[in-house]
């Protein structure tokens, strides 16, 4: 999985994915999302390490079924919020 933090300011997102999926154009109706390598390729991480980061993060960015998957074992995400996009799991993290 990659893993990738960016920081803007006083904030930051975290983005993660599925080392796969880099370079992927994903589509789902008029939704159409690119899993860009200057976005998400990052570090690549183990579970243990994906899931520490999601616990301290405010907002997160994720694709691809080992990462959410993750996100979910962690309690950061609720399977039922996962949005599908070519059958690809997506999910995006808010924390106000």
């Amino acid at each position: 999985m990659y893993l990738k933090i960016h920081k803007q300011g006083d904030g930051m997102v975290l983005a993660a994915c599925d080392q796969k999926l880099i370079g992927s154009k994903l589509k789902k109706g008029k939704i159409c999302v690119e899993v860009t390598e200057s976005f998400y390729k990052g570090d690549i991480v183990s579970e243990e390490k994906l899931m520490e980061e999601l616990k301290c993060c405010v907002n997160a960015n994720l694709f691809g079924e080992k990462v959410i998957n993750c996100a979910i074992k962690c309690g950061m995400v609720d399977p039922d919020t996962v949005m599908i996009i070519d059958g690809v799991p997506h999910v995006q993290i808010y924390r106000v």
